[in-house]
């Protein structure tokens, strides 16, 4: 396990999973036609700018009180046309959000606000909300990360793992409230049971886990 926590458990920036999401948004969009992406949360909007620069039509879901933040960087950076938020209770995905159904879904960290029985209703939502072939691509805190160390949680099955992270680690990253932390075991396996079909999992160096799913 790795317990250096001066590693930082968010990697900001374009990472592979990212990269990887945003190639597939170029593929689609050269068979002729648009390209429809949502993004959930908005964090500050940087992926869902990159995906509306490439031409797709993109979705940013996100807690009300995030609203007017997103809504002023999506028409600083001249995307109104392209951009569209819209509100919800996250984890869970909106009901019927402009775009269904998706190309693409870009999930990071959210799910692991919910326990592990929610989390696999929120994929089996999120893997509806695609259009068949369509791709899930989702971020998930993991147990090999920092955010492990004190936590209690770490000798529980997953279905039972959801606990507040130690003390000093929840002050240092701002997450106060109980969290499931993942292995890239349980991620495959929750992908499974919700339904989808598993293309690919990776573990970062930072620990977290990440994974991409089609919908079939």
């Amino acid at each position: 396990m790795n317990n250096n926590t001066t590693a930082n458990p968010w990697e900001v920036g374009t990472d592979e999973l990212e990269r990887s999401a945003q190639e597939e948004c170029v593929k689609r969009q050269r068979l002729d036609r648009l390209v429809s992406v949502m993004v959930m949360p908005g964090n500050h909007c940087e992926l869902a700018i990159q995906f509306a620069r490439l031409g797709a039509r993109v979705t940013v879901a996100d807690e009300p009180t995030q609203q007017q933040d997103i809504e002023g960087r999506i028409l600083a950076a001249g995307l109104r046309d392209e951009i569209t938020y819209v509100p919800c209770a996250l984890p869970k995905p909106p009901e019927q959000p402009a775009g269904e159904p998706f190309d693409i879904i870009f999930v990071r960290r959210s799910l692991c606000a919910a326990p592990y029985p929610e989390a696999r209703q929120v994929v089996r939502q999120l893997l509806r909300q695609l259009k068949i072939g369509g791709k899930l691509y989702l971020s998930v805190l993991g147990m090999h990360s920092a955010l492990a160390e004190g936590y209690a949680g770490s000798e529980q099955p997953v279905e039972e793992r959801f606990t507040e992270l130690a003390p000093g680690l929840a002050k240092k990253y701002a997450i106060h409230h109980p969290v499931c932390l993942y292995t890239e075991r349980n991620l495959f396996t929750l992908l499974l049971e919700a339904g989808g079909s598993v293309l690919r999992t990776l573990t970062t160096t930072y620990g977290n886990v990440k994974a991409v799913a089609v919908r079939v």
